[in-house]
């Protein structure tokens, strides 16, 4: 998906009045996690399958009212690092399929994170989205294996193509049911810049794969 940043802000925005479901689905398991591999996140051996299709947007919100925040100017991400964690991941573009499906990063599934391009850029006001596996091939960690670990306060550093690094620092994370995704909450309008790292969670050894969604909401600090 390719567009302007006025494009992206625009797409998010009118995202705000969109009831279907937008969630990331490429995490599924061919055998039962391993023990302890990643925290308390699931770690299982398999492929990511297709991801939810996206509706298009229809309407528009307005941003909530409140003081200016810091934002930057457009700039493609490139990198990703959390030092709390000691990850660090190249950012691939990804954007949606001919079927209006959200694209997920490619197998194996411990490849890099990735930036949905129709989201804002990181720095850019609103929530940009980057997506990574929980798990990778063989049964180890996927890049966005320690996401629980994350605390309020951590940082989250994106490097960007104009050569400026965009800080933000954890608010919160929370864990949703893929059939009960607050798509207004996670991809609504803010007043600031802000990011948005999302993984598979819940992982279920009955069905091999994986019910829920992980969330972590992060702050434009600097």
């Amino acid at each position: 998906m390719t567009g302007s940043s006025k494009d992206r802000r625009a797409g998010l925005m009118a995202c705000a009045a969109i009831a279907a479901l937008f969630t990331f689905t490429g995490c599924t398991a061919d055998a039962a996690p391993e023990a302890g591999a990643a925290g308390d996140v699931p770690v299982a051996s398999g492929s990511p399958t297709a991801a939810t299709p996206v509706p298009s947007p229809t309407g528009a919100s307005a941003v909530a009212s409140g003081p200016a925040q810091k934002v930057l100017a457009a700039s493609d991400p490139h990198s990703l690092s959390i030092p709390a964690t000691d990850t660090t991941s190249e950012l691939l573009h990804l954007g949606l399929r001919e079927d209006g499906s959200l694209e997920v990063p490619p197998e194996p599934p411990g490849s890099p994170a990735g930036w949905y391009d129709g989201s804002p850029t990181p720095g850019e006001r609103g929530p940009a989205v980057l997506l990574g596996h929980v798990n990778a091939a063989g049964g180890g960690p996927g890049v966005f294996a320690d996401l629980r670990q994350l605390r309020a306060g951590d940082t989250i550093e994106v490097a960007r193509q104009d050569g400026t690094t965009a800080t933000f620092t954890v608010d919160r994370g929370e864990a949703y049911a893929k059939d009960e995704f607050p798509t207004l909450k996670v991809y609504g309008n803010t007043p600031g810049a802000e990011l948005r790292l999302i993984t598979c969670d819940g992982y279920d050894p009955a069905t091999g794969n994986f019910g829920d969604n992980y969330v972590v909401y992060a702050t434009l600090i600097t």
